[in-house]
């Protein structure tokens, strides 16, 4: 069995992706957050980050065919915009980081 024929990585795929879409809708209001909703915004994201880190591990140590390409595929997108898979994370981790650094500044 292929690595996408399993219900269970579908089902993991399709609830990343829908969780990522609403918290990326739910961040175009950031700004408009109190402090708590900020804080609770940023830890989501982090658990996502997490989530899609630990996603992409395992397409990364597949042996199937189709992961391994989906992997290259996404080096291929990235690389586009001058950046590695890693780097895409440590910029995500960075971001969240000054995000939590800003709310710390308003206390």
């Amino acid at each position: 069995m292929g690595f996408f024929d399993s219900e269970i990585v579908q089902q993991e795929a399709k609830q990343l992706f829908e969780d990522y879409q609403s918290l990326i809708q739910l961040g175009s209001n950031y700004g408009k957050f109190d402090r708590e909703g900020k804080k609770m915004f940023i830890s989501q994201m982090e658990e996502m980050m997490d989530r899609y880190r630990i996603f992409m591990k395992r397409f990364e140590l597949s042996e199937d065919f189709m992961a391994k390409m989906t992997v290259e595929q996404l080096k291929t997108q990235l690389s586009q915009f001058g950046v590695t898979p890693q780097q895409m994370f440590d910029q995500m981790h960075l971001t969240l980081e000054r995000m939590k650094s800003e709310l710390e500044k308003q206390t």
